[in-house]
């Protein structure tokens, strides 16, 4: 929480000096003091500079509502008066997102339980969103969750709990407590713990409605058979009457809750419903002539009972759409073995390791951390956490990830990250942030859905009223509107979408491919062209050193020390392969200094005394140093039609050689780029390396074209330029120096690793470095849209058909009420088939 945040409300009787304020800077003295006057200060990201606070200033100043504002950039914060009436908060920290900054933003989550369908959802969220502080709110109806943005301080778990309680429902926290006692797996345990509770409990009732039931509904079933039995009137309302209201009670107090809060949901309709026929009933017995009485108990008891095993269906189907995050939730192991010096191994708690420790882990164990391995060699399966499904040799050296199960050897693992930093941490949280997202179609259902009910009320009477005129009597008037009211189904409309992204998404994740939004898998979709970067993505990404030439008169050793000794201050996989090789040769590496980088085309530093260049063409160009004798040129213009990559290299202001280096094409390359090519997606290869390499390389994988000589800025550039021509572009890249480029793109695809610039700056992220995963990734884009739109076309398609037979008399309450329960438990079956969607081998 952030100390500076402080708000705090006045009146105008209560708050003389601060009229005083807002009337010189408002100079309109009269209309402040009838205001609602508020103070807000916001912590503000990202101003470097007074122009910066200026730029805020204005912005903030510019609302209508804002009586004052000071930012200071010294403390990054904004001090702002403004009139309560006419502004918020959300919209002054929307206004400095706009201006080009941002404030820091808390993000909380919570399970919401007694949630019926969508109309309550659309509730739980416009309470969220109302709160002061809230800057943005969504509940999703198929996870039973609430997730809201807030300004930091201004929001606390018991105020958000307070408001769903307030609106009619039950919350619980998903947040990690203060004391760290309470991770997101004893959230998830808890969750599931109260769900198991609830479901267990829902089967019970639903047993005893049965069992009440059965009687009513086979005495029906007799008399259509021709046999004339009638159950005594008394015994109908004894069985009847436990189910309408000790089964039924959660629709009466559902519909309560609604209509407390001005709204209406699915349980005002069957409660309206079926109440009508239990009531109607009643009556009967009452006036009616022993024997010559039309009772509907049967039908009131099975509505109740056939949408309560509806529920339970549709429950436990949305506990398959979302089964990945607990599968995922499920990798996690609780303890590790920490190798102490002196002491040997000690069974710790996960949470008291930290960064360097040593753990080891046993044949058959799940490794409790992410890390790098100290010693032993093994396989592991990654096949949950990657995709990967065959087990991958580990051994010193080697980085390995928390979650996945080891093979047959014993390793000894050096701790790199833990807790919320681990690789399987960042999945969980993409794939949570993925799943409780928004389809844009999502939009246009709440709007629907905010008036379902109240229609379908207004449509049953009217199917009551047409039928009294018409002369068919009350209670055949009220049988149909009863049947009016029972079919509609505001949940199938609601569970459409969030379904099926749960379950695409989920999918997506088992398979490798971590969706960060909706907005990615809808693009994705749509894409036709995709553009990829060279190194580590359609190739291994591990170049090895071919040939190292000095000309000039310079060694070939003292050429090779000198560029190593630059080169280990680079990360680049050109440079690790240059540095492995001078250590391969037990070279001694100097210290340099001086060291400048140019982007896109090499490095420059000074190494005992001399003033070494290393990179391209235009790097030597640019320091005025003379390009090579033709020759020279002509040897590294067919190692560069070869495919391989040239570094230049120029000592003391003369050139003095060249490095050839040459990174193996992935094997799943070639067939990706068909793969594509079959779908009519077009590929495009940007590379830093020459244009003769880029050349090579797009012929062999069959690439439409290869830039070489491209710049990290360019990539973005060619992005742009694509847009422009109508192209919808995915760019696939490592995620760190394409970065730009996959900001740029409709679709951003990160490459292998699951870095955190690559989570955090594509749309995608690949969980393994395979080129073959791109067109997975569109493929389950498709696959899950179009599970939007059929579940969908059939929620609409069931109400607009089964509303208008319900009012014609068509369908009985009974069959009514089945065949609202069958609809939600369609459409959410209907979306588990992306369960078994698998990446194409």
């Amino acid at each position: 929480m952030d100390s500076r945040i402080e708000t705090t409300d006045h009146t105008a009787q209560g708050s003389a000096a601060q009229e005083g304020t807002t009337q010189e800077s408002t100079g309109s003295g009269s209309q402040a003091a009838s205001a609602q006057q508020d103070e807000v200060s916001l912590p503000i990201e990202g101003m470097t500079c007074a122009n910066c606070a200026g730029r805020v200033e204005k912005a903030i100043a510019g609302l209508d509502g804002v009586t004052g504002v000071d930012v200071n950039l010294a403390l990054n914060s904004a001090h702002i008066r403004f009139d309560g009436n006419k502004l918020d908060t959300a919209k002054i920290a929307d206004t400095i997102k706009d201006a080009g900054y941002s404030v820091p933003q808390q993000q909380l989550s919570f399970d919401v339980d007694g949630m019926t369908c969508a109309n309550c959802a659309l509730r739980v969220e416009k309470a969220l969103a109302a709160m002061p502080g809230v800057t943005s709110a969504s509940v999703n109806f198929a996870l039973e969750r609430a997730d809201i943005d807030a300004l930091p301080g201004k929001v606390n778990d018991a105020a958000v709990i307070r408001a769903i309680e307030d609106a009619g429902y039950h919350a619980t926290s998903r947040n990690t407590s203060a004391t760290g006692d309470n991770d997101a797996t004893d959230g998830q345990s808890a969750t599931d713990n109260g769900q198991a509770r609830r479901f267990d409990k829902s089967l019970v009732m639903l047993a005893v409605s049965a069992l009440l039931t059965a009687p009513l509904v086979l005495q029906m079933v007799w008399m259509n058979l021709g046999v004339n039995y009638h159950l005594p009137a008394w015994l109908e309302l004894v069985l009847a009457t436990p189910v309408q209201f000790i089964i039924g009670q959660r629709f009466y107090k559902g519909a309560w809750a609604a209509l407390r809060h001005r709204s209406a949901n699915m349980d005002v309709l069957v409660a309206l419903g079926t109440s009508a026929a239990y009531f109607l009933s009643v009556y009967n017995m009452v006036v009616g002539k022993p024997g010559d009485m039309h009772l509907y108990f049967e039908a009131s008891a099975a509505i109740i009972t056939l949408i309560l095993a509806g529920k339970i269906m549709e429950e436990r189907a949305k506990r398959g759409a979302s089964a990945a995050i607990r599968e995922l939730m499920a990798l996690r192991p609780r303890r590790a073995r920490k190798l102490v010096d002196g002491a040997g191994e000690q069974d710790v708690a996960i949470e008291s390791l930290t960064v360097g420790d040593i753990v080891r882990v046993l044949p058959g164990e799940r490794v409790p951390v992410d890390g790098t391995v100290h010693a032993g060699e093994s396989e592991l399966d990654e096949s949950l956490i990657t995709g990967e499904t065959r087990p991958v040799a580990r051994m010193p050296g080697d980085a390995v990830v928390g979650g996945a199960v080891n093979g047959t050897g014993r390793l000894d693992i050096e701790v790199r990250a833990v807790g919320d930093d681990t690789t399987l941490s960042r999945i969980i949280r993409l794939v949570e942030k993925a799943q409780t997202g928004k389809a844009p179609v999502q939009k246009l259902v709440d709007r629907v859905s905010s008036v379902f009910v109240p229609v379908v009320v207004a449509i049953a009477l009217v199917t009551l009223s047409v039928w009294l005129l018409m002369g068919y009597g009350a209670e055949a008037s009220i049988v149909a509107a009863v049947s009016v009211l029972v079919i509609a189904c505001p949940c199938a409309l609601g569970l459409a979408t969030p379904t099926a992204l749960v379950a695409g998404t989920g999918s997506a994740a088992r398979n490798g491919i971590l969706i960060r939004n909706f907005e990615s898998l809808e693009q994705a979709h749509n894409v036709d062209t995709v553009i990829f970067d060279k190194t580590g993505t359609l190739t291994e990404g591990t170049p090895t050193v071919r040939d190292v030439r000095a000309v000039n008169g310079v060694e070939r050793n003292d050429m090779l020390r000198l560029v190593a000794a630059v080169q280990a201050a680079s990360e680049h996989p050109l440079a690790r392969a240059i540095v492995s090789l001078a250590r391969d040769e037990e070279m001694q590496i100097p210290d340099i200094t001086d060291f400048k980088g140019k982007t896109g085309a090499g490095v420059l530093a000074r190494v005992e005394d001399h003033s070494v260049a290393i990179g391209t063409e235009a790097l030597l160009q640019d320091q005025g140093i003379a390009s090579p004798q033709q020759a020279i040129a002509d040897e590294i213009k067919q190692h560069e039609s070869e495919g391989r990559t040239v570094v230049l290299v120029a000592i003391e202001g003369a050139f003095a050689g060249y490095i050839t280096l040459e990174d193996r094409i992935r094997e799943s390359a070639k067939q990706a780029i068909a793969d594509l090519k079959a779908r009519g997606i077009s590929s495009i290869m940007l590379s830093g390396d020459s244009q003769d390499v880029a050349t090579h390389v797009a012929r062999e994988l069959g690439l439409e074209r290869g830039e070489g000589r491209i710049r990290p800025q360019d990539k973005a550039r060619e992005v742009e330029k694509l847009r422009k021509q109508g192209r919808h572009v995915a760019m696939v890249g490592d995620g760190i120096n394409d970065a730009p480029a996959l900001a740029a793109a409709d679709v951003g695809i990160a490459m292998g690793g699951g870095t955190d610039v690559a989570m955090e700056t594509a749309g995608i992220t690949l969980m393994r470095s395979d080129p073959a995963l791109v067109s997975a990734a569109i493929d389950i884009s498709i696959a899950t849209r179009r599970k939007i739109a059929q579940n969908l076309f059939w929620a609409f398609a069931y109400n607009v058909v089964g509303v208008p037979l319900a009012a014609l008399g068509v369908l009985s309450p009974a069959i009514a009420g089945a065949a609202m329960a069958l609809s939600s438990v369609s459409v959410v079956g209907n979306s588990l088939t992306l369960r078994g969607w698998k990446v194409r081998r």
